[in-house]
């Protein structure tokens, strides 16, 4: 079904759009959810709870991209269940290494200063990802977005480890290098 359709039956209240929702976007929202939880039970609730959010949010909210918004909501979600349950100090998942990772090129929001800054960041970033070519962007994505292991794209890209990790370092460092020229470090 067409996102139009099923952004029509949300608008009417209608259950059919949840059913729709998931057929079509049910193993996107799954893979962010489980590539930032690395726990399958988790993920599905957390998936669940993306349903519940798309219900109470559609209308009046309108995504324009219909995936696009539910990937960043799972997503969202996620990394919010991910702290409530305090696996950044267990050192569960990949979410500590892309934290470190992307350390070196992003400030953190410390202060309510740097959250009013993170608009300002979130549409550079959003820039700087039109620069990439299809390849840079889908590997940055995959491992910063959707939290794919260096071993996993590695697998998926048909490459080593050590030349995953090394394109990945060139792409930190070319947003390095963007952002501040965006004077955003």
């Amino acid at each position: 079904m067409e996102d139009d359709n099923i952004l029509l039956l949300f608008s009417q209240r209608r259950e059919q759009a949840l059913t729709e929702t998931q057929a079509k976007y049910g193993r996107l929202c799954s893979r962010v959810a489980e590539g930032i939880l690395a726990d399958v039970r988790d993920a599905e609730e957390c998936v669940n709870d993306t349903w519940m959010h798309a219900w109470n949010a559609i209308p009046p909210e309108r995504p324009v991209r219909l995936s696009a918004w539910l990937a960043k909501v799972t997503r969202n979600l996620a990394l919010s269940r991910l702290r409530s349950r305090n696996a950044l100090k267990r050192g569960g998942g990949e979410i500590p290494v892309l934290l470190d990772e992307l350390a070196e090129c992003i400030p953190g929001a410390e202060d309510p200063q740097k959250t009013l800054e993170g608009r300002e960041l979130s549409g550079a970033i959003d820039r700087f990802m039109e620069t990439l070519g299809k390849e840079e962007r889908d590997l940055f994505a995959a491992r910063y977005f959707f939290a794919a292991s260096v071993k996993e794209l590695a697998a998926r890209t048909g490459t080593t480890e050590a030349a995953v990790s090394s394109r990945l370092s060139r792409i930190r460092r070319k947003l390095r290098n963007y952002l501040e020229e965006e004077g955003l470090l």
